[in-house]
């Protein structure tokens, strides 16, 4: 049976068709789903009563379980959503005064395996589904608009930060992109909606072409040697040929600018020397520099990791050297971390991939508090 959140506008015309159905009737049912939120094909009251008493035979709109939602203080609101066989992904709406911004998972865990990323310490498990990509921004935002009141749209950023690494899983990302953008969908700009990556340059290009976004890349160090150490995936692909990459991607790109993501970590990447060597690197790539803005992220420790968070003097003085040397830099505000929400920290109980399945049902049955599970150095 078709699961309806699967499937892009173009897709959902040709499911429809399929039905002898007409394009016009594929909007409507559309629209019904992203816009409305309906689940019920009984309340889509401008269809056919033919296609209503249809739909249910054939199709379906699967969404996930909730094995947890916490509320932190500043308002911000993590879930932690089922999607089976003893995985759990979490995902993480962001408020502020202009704007609501909601921190989506691509992957259950992570291959990329970088040291400070507690996604990569539990290993990668598998790719999510586009419906399972989709499931989690429908539901966060028909609960936020019952939960808040409103009938207005509340979700007005989406930011592919969460678990894994999306051009990984390029098949089911790019269809759920295009249901965020389409004006029959989410209606969201392509400056609002953005793809992180630790680096996949061939999936960069190919992103480039079928519909960029917003980039950010997680860069983290100013050389290979150390980002080979702290980033995994540059040891294929090394700094030159994922600026190179940079470069051809803002042609098409929404912004005139990459942002770079670099966690701060005492000792290991936070000295002057490598922030000089920071500067060097995206003033100075490729005769022209690279247009970028830098976010400094504070490392959130997790167990074993074996790294520690810089000073707040220390990301203050890096900080100062960026924005000196003519590269607009800023510190990530922390939200969140009441409830282990705030970037990189760890969201339930099913670290242990070894007993996963067990701790879950026991989330379920309501016999254990959620208290860690793993997300990518990447979040919001």
């Amino acid at each position: 049976m078709t699961n309806l959140l699967d499937l892009d506008l173009d897709a959902m015309v040709r499911f429809l068709e399929g039905l002898g159905e007409k394009r016009f009737r594929a909007v409507q049912l559309f629209r019904w789903i992203h816009q409305k939120g309906a689940r019920d094909f009984a309340d889509m009251t401008d269809l056919a009563k033919g296609l209503r008493s249809k739909l249910p035979e054939v199709c379906s709109l699967n969404v996930l379980p909730v094995l947890s939602r916490q509320d932190s203080s500043d308002g911000t609101i993590k879930w932690l959503f089922d999607v089976g066989d003893g995985n759990a992904v979490e995902t993480v709406f962001i408020p502020e005064d202009d704007r609501g911004t909601l921190c989506v998972s691509s992957q259950a865990g992570c291959a990329v395996g970088c040291r400070f990323c507690s996604t990569g310490h539990q290993g990668f498990s598998r790719n999510l589904s586009t419906g399972e990509i989709l499931a989690q921004l429908w539901q966060a935002e028909h609960f936020l608009r019952h939960h808040l009141k409103r009938t207005d749209r509340v979700i007005t950023n989406v930011v592919m930060m969460g678990m894994g690494e999306p051009l990984q899983n390029y098949s089911a990302l790019l269809p759920a992109l295009k249901v965020m953008l389409d004006d029959h969908g989410y209606g969201l700009s392509r400056r609002r909606v953005t793809v992180s990556t630790s680096g996949v340059v061939p999936m960069m290009d190919r992103l480039a072409r079928d519909c960029p976004v917003a980039l950010a890349v997680s860069l983290h160090a100013p050389n290979d040697a150390l980002r080979n150490d702290l980033v995994p995936l540059n040891r294929k692909y090394p700094l030159s040929e994922l600026l190179d990459a940079c470069l051809r991607y803002l042609p098409a790109a929404p912004r005139d600018f990459v942002t770079f993501e670099y966690c701060m970590l005492s000792g290991v990447n936070d000295q002057p020397e490598h922030a000089r060597q920071l500067l060097d690197l995206l003033r100075l790539h490729g005769g022209q520099g690279v247009p970028c803005k830098i976010n400094l992220i504070p490392f959130n420790p997790f167990p074993d990791s074996g790294l520690s968070c810089s000073d707040r003097p220390v990301v203050q003085q890096f900080a100062r050297m960026l924005n000196e040397g003519g590269i607009v830099t800023t510190v990530r505000k922390t939200r969140g971390d009441d409830i282990d929400a705030a970037c990189g920290q760890l969201a339930g109980d099913v670290l242990d991939r070894t007993n996963a399945a067990q701790r879950l049902a026991r989330l379920r049955n309501g016999s254990v508090r959620p208290v860690r599970i793993v997300r990518s150095e990447r979040q919001a």
